[in-house]
């Protein structure tokens, strides 16, 4: 007797097999039965019109916070993810010592945009100091879906080095021999405790609310490698980078090419000499529109020579919001600040209408945040230029639209000032109203450069960020959007085929991640699953909710059109609502 039976839906099994029509039979979470499958069931799933697919692995979260009071993760789970990897970009929350929460908190509210005051008072802070305890802790804990967690590189310089952690330039805050043999004993014991990598941030944009660089900003390459050998002596082969390029759509934060076609040299000699794998963020940016091709041919060069570089991408324009409720333009001028401290919203907004309050708002000049990394400094500066590429957000989202439709575009078919036309944009449908800008991946009004990232057979998909930039980024519809625009709805260009899409969502993220036991729909494997309606799948517009921690905000974006999501064979979705049903573990790779 199965326990669950999946009938006659369209098999699509994450391997790059041509779609077919076939059943899927699970007992004891684990898929048992593939093809026609005759044995009864407990439970069976009629899938009939509907796509199967092995459930989607998010490699890039930042739920590492939020994992310890939230069990369901909404945000991920209702696109379709059954594992979701955390310690992504150098932060997290251990190994902590004892008191020392506040300088983790300090790096990832700033790099992040993750409230403190909700990770201040969400996290039972004191449960844990290593991160094998922090490992632990996550152990016993259950959610709607898997967490595989990565040691992050910023909290682990921190806990050894303590101030000297950080550093403002190549050649500070160099690692005494010392130093380098604590880490490594902590990335060994963390590696063989479970830890499914090890991650680091070299971008330069990246900081605390304090302003400081991410601790590993600067570190040399022998430092990276001595973490990434311990890593792999005690079994774990991957490492996520953040690479030193420099490159950013932030105003007056500029790029250098070279450099980051060094960071990708570097990379690749790491992986040769600690035989790991390492995935790095790539995208397109504005200063040079066509370096990541050359990043796609130097990884093709180093892979032909040994090494194992797997880009990660995002497989649209990274989608940064701007709305009256979040971040905006305007947010840092004194006459908003006051306006904004006394007065409800809808009184904001009538207030906002007044002529010569708006005069007043257009004519000033920016009020510093009192955290000197905090995004709301950065982010009014980002608004500025951003216009030519952002657009309304409609329903549901067009993610691709013509420049045309821009609101820098419409400004100028009115005759108007970009910022007096922004100013009244913010105050549509009572204030409510959400501009998108298309960031990364959209230089050339369209997203070719993203089909081509997402067709080289060397990157894997991710970057959602499902639990991070909670104001003003909502890119967790990112696995549906796989399915909505690049198999079914785009009309700028040419689509790509579901097995592809979804083999980048399921067996080349197990694959990168050493999750060997998941990725495709194949007997012995587990049982996690999607049954999804593609005819009916939709991504909605984000919403902002009230329900972090200390009342914090956020962006939450769940889509349409998920028949079943099963973990471990046990549906966790049904018809996009949860179950209450909590299977998903602490995920541990397979050891090398």
């Amino acid at each position: 007797m199965l326990d669950l039976i999946i009938k006659g839906g369209t098999i699509v099994d994450g391997l790059g097999t041509p779609a077919h029509e076939g059943d899927v039979g699970i007992r004891d979470g684990v898929i048992v039965a593939l093809g026609r499958v005759d044995e009864r069931a407990t439970r069976m799933i009629d899938a009939t019109g509907a796509v199967v697919t092995p459930g989607f692995i998010d490699a890039h979260t930042h739920y590492d916070g939020q994992v310890t009071w939230d069990d369901e993760l909404v945000g991920s789970a209702s696109n379709g993810v059954t594992t979701a990897v955390i310690g992504n970009c150098g932060v997290g929350f251990a190994p902590v010592r004892p008191g020392g929460e506040a300088e983790l908190i300090d790096l990832m509210e700033g790099v992040e945009d993750i409230p403190g005051t909700a990770l201040y008072e969400g996290i039972p802070w004191g449960n844990w100091e290593s991160f094998t305890e922090y490992l632990g802790f996550l152990g016993g804990r259950s959610w709607s879906l898997d967490i595989a967690a990565q040691l992050p590189h910023a909290a682990l310089r921190h806990y050894v080095m303590g101030e000297r952690a950080y550093a403002e330039a190549p050649g500070e805050g160099l690692a005494t021999e010392a130093d380098i043999a604590e880490m490594t004993r902590i990335a060994r014991e963390s590696a063989e405790a479970g830890a499914t990598g090890f991650s680091t941030s070299r971008i330069l944009f990246h900081r605390s609310m304090s302003g400081r660089s991410v601790p590993g900003t600067h570190a040399p390459e022998a430092e990276l490698l001595a973490i990434a050998e311990a890593m792999r002596a005690g079994g774990v082969g991957i490492v996520q980078a953040i690479p030193a390029n420099g490159e950013s759509e932030v105003p007056n934060v500029g790029g250098d090419p070279n450099r980051l076609l060094e960071e990708v040299r570097m990379l690749a000699r790491i992986s040769r000499k600690a035989d790991v794998r390492c995935t790095f963020t790539t995208s397109q940016h504005s200063a040079h529109p066509n370096l990541f091709r050359e990043v796609l041919a130097t990884t093709r060069a180093e892979n032909e020579a040994g090494a194992r570089l797997t880009p990660m991408i995002i497989p649209r324009a990274a989608t940064v919001l701007t709305t009256l409720t979040a971040y905006h333009l305007f947010m840092r001028r004194p006459t908003y600040l006051r306006l904004a401290e006394s007065l409800p919203h809808a009184e904001l907004v009538d207030a906002l209408r007044d002529p010569a309050v708006k005069a007043a708002i257009l004519s000033e000049q920016d009020h510093p945040h009192e955290s000197p990394g905090s995004m709301e400094n950065s982010m009014p500066r980002f608004f500025s230029k951003a216009l030519p590429r952002t657009f309304r957000m409609t329903d549901p989202v067009d993610y691709e639209p013509p420049l045309d439709q821009s609101l820098a575009a419409l400004a100028a078919a009115a005759g108007r000032n970009e910022e007096d036309f922004l100013y009244d944009f913010l105050l549509e449908d009572g204030g409510t109203v959400v501009g998108m800008y298309l960031a990364v991946n959209y230089v050339d009004g369209n997203l070719d450069a993203a089909r081509e990232m997402l067709s080289d057979p060397n990157t894997v998909t991710g970057l959602s960020d499902a639990g991070a930039h909670v104001n003003f980024i909502s890119d967790m519809s990112v696995p549906t959007f796989h399915l909505t625009h690049w198999v079914r709805d785009r009309n700028r260009g040419e689509r790509l085929p579901i097995e592809l899409v979804v083999s980048k969502l399921t067996s080349k993220p197990a694959q990168t991640f050493g999750l060997n036991d998941r990725g495709a729909l194949k007997i012995g494997l587990r049982a996690d699953l999607n049954v999804i309606d593609l005819d009916r799948l939709t991504v909605r517009p984000p919403v902002m909710l009230h329900d972090l921690p200390a009342g914090g905000s956020r962006f939450i974006q769940p889509a349409e059109g998920y028949i079943a999501t099963i973990v471990r064979g046990i549906p966790t979705r049904m018809a996009d609502v949860d179950t209450g049903e909590r299977p998903g573990r602490l995920a541990r790779p397979a050891r090398l």
